[in-house]
Order: structure tokens, then C-alpha cells, then sequence
């Protein structure tokens, strides 16, 4: 695609306030690929003036009219799908096939469910002697990261659509491509002048401004913990409502019961997709100390056939990080039994799929949040043992548990502190809420709970 030379704000593409651009890096070659304005207050000032002008005649809309417009934006995703994934390969390094299936197809029915729930919410009940109304929250500042660049926003904007606000998004300068195609995908699908509005730029810059900007109602912001906590001081600052999710460090708990090589399997794919880009992945693979030995060989093996089929990090700073915890882990005494350090090509943000085995719950490895290819196995003793470990960092936004039945798996994730656990490989599922405890985050997003995060509720006595 040809990169946009400017903002979209109020229903156009206009000039950018300064003259900042962003060079956007294919991370497979290392080569530039297209230029964006980086965004100033400035820009971001305009962004929200044309927002809050917007929301009174967005927020009085019938459901059915924002249901239709959520509907044309879902069908002009999909009418440009295959433009979509090819940016996405190009500005992420997600091989194709994956952008095709994952970072497409995933935010198209999110944008599908969303057009469903916008038509048949119920944003008027009668309780008692009242009328409770459910009404939008104001003017939406999103700030969206780079690993599922449409994914991330569909998964703001659409409910934010559909509860009658309006929306100015900071998309991730890794991925600003991704994020000016569905501004255009806006644009076809008939949402009207500054109901949705977009600006390129750095975090501590436009995000920053953004997110400080007092005719911002409610900041949504997904990334790292430590910029959230940022967020939410600045915001609570003002009195202005979040929706954080944040990072994660999720336990995959194989019960002795268990199908041990197909949760191996599942689990090792489940942290490499994505080149290890998911905050939700499962990075630390619990299993029972009398099958541990079995599972490393498991791992180490499935590890190995991900060489060729994983892309790379999405920049240099990321490579660093990831060889960094991985130089850490051994230091530390956990033992490689897959992949390392060592660039496994001479260009790209390639890292080799790494496995630890040996690791204890208090490594680094085992409680921060590395962010690539690399999964810890831990023993575990019994299933207090395994709970505790589950349960036994900062983080709480995902996981899985795997049993020979799904009664005594379900037992177990019902202890777990954390927002969602797949049993026995469950699918991806839309409608369900998804967002952490802990420091992983504050708020859900998907379904009707994500719908609810932009709403606001009145209550007519009478």
C-alpha cells in the first residue's frame, strides 16, 4: 500500500501540524518501507476537537444506524483483506499465512460481532419505578500496540462505535500502515466526520498528549504495564475513566491426566505464533515432576520445527530485549535445551524458538514478560504446588490447564488468578470477555462486557 501523508481527522486526510515523519521498517530485511507523520498536540488537539464535536449527533444515532455502519466497516475489512495482511506481513514480519488467518480474519468477526451486539444491546430497561439508560461515555483516545495491529483496534473502535462514542486512535509507530488502511476502511463504510479520527505518531509525544487532553473522556490503552500505570495516573489525575490491558505471564497447566504430547504440541505453537508477540501466551509450561523429563524432550523437539516457520520481532530494541532475558535465563542457571541467543540469520529481527527447562518459579524468566519465542518448563510437586506457581507472579490475564477430564481441569482454572483459561485447547471465542487481574490490566474487551466498558448509566426516577 502507499502510506497516507497526513492525518485523518474530521472525515479527510489533512497536512500534519509538523513536519516529523516515522520510517516503517520491514523486520524481515531491515529495509524502510514507507514514511508517516510522526503526530504533535497539535495534531492530536484537532484530532479530539472534531471527535467532540461529532459525539452529540453519533451519540443520539439509533442503534440500528451505528449496527449498519459497524456492518459496511466489517464488509470494506473484508473487501480489502488480502491488502490488509500483505501490510501487516510487511510492517510486523508476520508470515502470510498467519497474517491472513489471525490478523485478519480475527478482527473481521470482532467487527462482525460488534454490528450483531450494537443492533440487539439493550440501552433502555425499566427497573422498578425507573428508566436506566445506558449512554456513551464521550469522546474515546485509543492507544493501540503493534503485535495485533487491527486486531487491537477493531477491538476498541468497534465497540466504541457501537455505544454512540466517538474516537481519536494513536495507533503503534511500528504499525501505523496497518492503522491508516482501516481509516480508509472507515471512511468507505459511511461513518460519518469526525466519529473516528486517526494520528500518527511517537507514545511519549501524540500517545502522550492524548491520553492528558481534557476533552478526552476515557483512555483505552493495550501494552506494557509500565506505560498503563503511566496511563492510569495521568487519567486518574483528571478524573477520567481507563481501560487498561496490559501484560501478562501466563501458566500452562498440564494435570497428570492430561494428553501430554498434544498439550506440549498446542502449548509450544500457542508461543511461537506470533513470533511470541502475545501478551496473552502461555510462556510457562507447568507439568508434574514424574512426567517433566518427557515434556522437555516434547518441547525441545516441537521447538526445533518452528525455525523456518516463525517470523521475526518487530524491530532491533525488541531482538535485544528477547536476547537479553534469554542470556539472563542462563545466567540464572535454567537450562537451554532449545534455540539461544545467537542470531539465527544474518538480516532480520529473527529469534531462534527457545526453550528453558530447569526453571524456578522465582527466575526472571519465569516472572517477567519477554515478549518472543521463548517458553520456561517448570516442575511441579502436586496441585497445590502447580497452583501456587500458576498464581505466583504479578500478572494474571491468561492460561490454560489440560486434563484427561475437563471437570477436573475446569476445578482447577476456577482457582487460577487470572482473566481467561482455555481448557483442553479451547477456541477463540469473539463474544467472551477478555482482560486481566492483577497488573495485567483494568476492564475486558470482546463481547458485551467490552461493549460496556463505553457505556455510562442514568437512571430516570419516576
Amino acid at each position: 500500500m502507499k502510506a497516507q501523508n497526513g492525518m485523518y481527522i474530521d472525515g479527510a486526510w489533512r497536512p500534519a501540524a509538523g513536519t516529523g515523519y516515522i520510517d516503517v521498517v520491514n523486520p524481515v530485511d531491515e529495509q524502510v518501507i514507507g514514511r508517516v507523520p510522526a503526530g504533535t498536540a497539535e495534531d492530536v488537539d484537532a484530532a479530539v476537537r472534531a471527535a467532540r464535536a461529532a459525539l452529540p449527533s453519533w451519540a443520539a444515532t439509533p442503534p440500528a444506524e451505528r449496527a449498519a455502519r459497524l456492518a459496511a466497516l466489517r464488509d470494506a475489512l473484508t473487501a480489502r483483506k488480502d491488502e490488509i495482511a500483505g501490510t501487516v506481513t510487511a510492517e510486523l514480519g508476520s508470515p502470510l499465512p498467519f497474517s491472513q488467518a489471525v490478523h485478519v480474519s480475527m478482527p473481521i468477526a470482532v467487527a462482525a460481532s460488534y454490528a450483531e451486539l450494537a443492533a440487539t444491546h439493550l440501552f433502555e430497561e425499566q427497573v422498578g419505578n425507573s428508566t436506566v439508560l445506558q449512554e456513551p461515555v464521550g469522546v474515546v483516545g485509543a492507544i493501540t500496540p503493534w503485535n495485533y495491529p487491527l486486531h487491537q483496534i477493531v477491538a476498541k473502535v468497534a465497540p466504541a462505535l457501537a455505544a454512540g462514542c466517538t474516537v481519536v486512535l494513536k495507533p503503534a509507530e511500528d504499525t501505523p500502515l496497518t492503522a491508516q488502511l482501516f481509516a480508509e476502511a472507515v471512511h468507505e463504510a459511511g461513518v460519518p466526520a469526525g466519529v473516528f479520527n486517526l494520528v500518527t505518531g511517537l507514545g511519549p509525544v501524540a500517545g502522550q498528549a492524548l491520553a492528558e487532553h481534557p476533552g478526552v473522556d476515557l483512555v483505552s490503552f493495550t501494552g506494557s504495564t509500565a506505560v498503563g500505570r503511566s496511563i492510569a495516573a495521568t487519567a486518574g489525575a483528571a478524573i477520567k475513566t481507563v481501560a487498561l490491558e496490559l501484560g501478562g505471564k501466563s501458566a500452562n497447566v498440564i494435570l497428570p491426566s492430561a494428553d501430554l504430547a498434544r498439550a506440549v504440541h498446542v502449548g509450544v505453537a500457542n508461543v511461537m505464533s506470533n513470533s511470541g508477540q502475545t501478551c496473552s501466551a502461555w510462556t510457562r509450561m507447568l507439568v508434574h515432576r514424574e512426567r517433566y523429563d518427557e515434556a522437555v524432550a516434547l518441547a525441545a523437539t516441537a521447538a526445533a520445527k518452528y525455525g523456518e516457520r516463525i517470523g521475526p520481532v518487530v524491530n532491533a530494541k525488541q531482538r535485544e530485549r528477547v536476547r537479553g532475558y534469554i542470556a539472563q535465563g542462563v545466567a540464572e542457571g535454567a537450562r537451554l535445551v532449545a534455540g539461544g541467543p545467537e542470531a539465527p540469520r544474518e538480516r532480520g529481527y529473527y529469534i531462534s524458538p527457545t526453550v528453558f527447562a530447569d526453571v524456578t518459579p522465582e527466575m526472571t524468566i519465569a516472572q517477567e514478560e519477554i515478549f518472543g519465542p521463548v517458553l520456561s518448563l517448570l516442575p511441579y510437586e502436586d496441585e497445590e504446588d502447580a497452583l501456587r506457581i500458576a498464581n505466583g507472579t504479578v500478572y494474571g490475564l491468561a492460561g490454560a490447564v489440560w486434563a484427561g477430564e475437563v471437570a477436573e481441569a475446569v476445578a482447577f482454572a476456577r482457582r487460577m488468578d487470572t482473566g481467561q483459561v482455555d481448557i483442553n485447547g479451547g477456541r477463540f471465542n469473539p463474544l467472551a470477555p477478555f482482560g486481566g487481574y492483577k497488573q495485567s490490566g483494568v476492564g475486558r474487551e470482546l463481547g458485551a462486557h467490552g461493549l460496556a466498558e463505553y457505556l455510562q448509566t442514568k437512571s430516570l426516577q419516576f
